[in-house]
């Protein structure tokens, strides 16, 4: 992918945060791959913009997934990085996604709680007991909010930040994510992008403390989102 800092859209900036929308199968920070990164592109940015000779400061606080499209925060100082941190570690960092599911789920609403490993050489992630060592917790809410024929649409709330999480945790009750090549297995429906999107982010201000929420939405032009009626899932507040 040819992209440049110019192709990522900028929701919101301040002298503290700045808000974007990440594009599909762009890597958060730099990888194996060497591709163009958020992080990278967004330095690049803020160097220009800000007319700032040598290298400048941008603090990755969150990720998405490679393959994840939607809203993200970077920290343009390192108090903010620091408050903005804590705040995900304190739950203060609300994250929401929309996902559209190759299945419905048995529950409309539910709760997934697993432990999940990686394999850091094959980039997999698994659900794995408890008790296996270097297993992390996984925890989040889903709301299926419309059904069609094979596919659903859900909105997620994220309460951790494990690699794959979403991806893992869907498939892991036979509700993988649509596009989804490294998960679905045999119930994979195809698409040109991972039907995974992060429609909102709510978090205190570094400094002023005031709650900022920020949403961004998916093209609902291209499947599997047109096969829903975005319009109405979009018009009212995520709650």
């Amino acid at each position: 992918m040819n992209i440049t800092y110019k192709d990522i859209p900028i929701i919101y900036e301040d002298n503290h945060v700045l808000v974007v929308v990440k594009p599909f199968n762009v890597p958060s920070q730099e990888d194996q791959s060497h591709d163009k990164d958020m992080l990278t592109l967004l330095k690049e940015y803020v160097k220009e913009s800000a007319e700032k000779p040598g290298n400048v400061y941008l603090g990755l606080v969150h990720r998405l997934d490679r393959p994840t499209g939607g809203v993200m925060v970077f920290a343009k100082t390192s108090k903010a990085a620091a408050r903005l941190s804590e705040s995900i570690t304190t739950g203060a960092f609300e994250k929401r996604y929309f996902a559209v599911l190759s299945s419905s789920p048995k529950d409309k609403n539910g709760r997934l709680d697993n432990y999940l490993i990686k394999d850091e050489a094959k980039n997999v992630v698994t659900v794995a007991p408890m008790s296996v060592q270097g297993a992390k917790r996984a925890v989040l809410d889903y709301k299926v909010l419309e059904k069609k024929e094979k596919i659903c649409l859900a909105e997620i709330t994220l309460y951790t930040g494990r690699s794959h999480q979403i991806r893992v945790q869907t498939a892991h009750i036979g509700c993988p994510i649509v596009g989804d090549v490294k998960y679905a297995g045999d119930k994979l429906i195809k698409a040109d992008n991972l039907a995974l999107w992060s429609a909102e982010i709510r978090f205190p201000h570094p400094t002023k403390k005031d709650i900022m929420v920020f949403r961004a939405f998916p093209d609902d032009s291209v499947f599997p989102w047109n096969e829903f009626d975005m319009e109405r899932h979009l018009s009212v507040k995520i709650k």
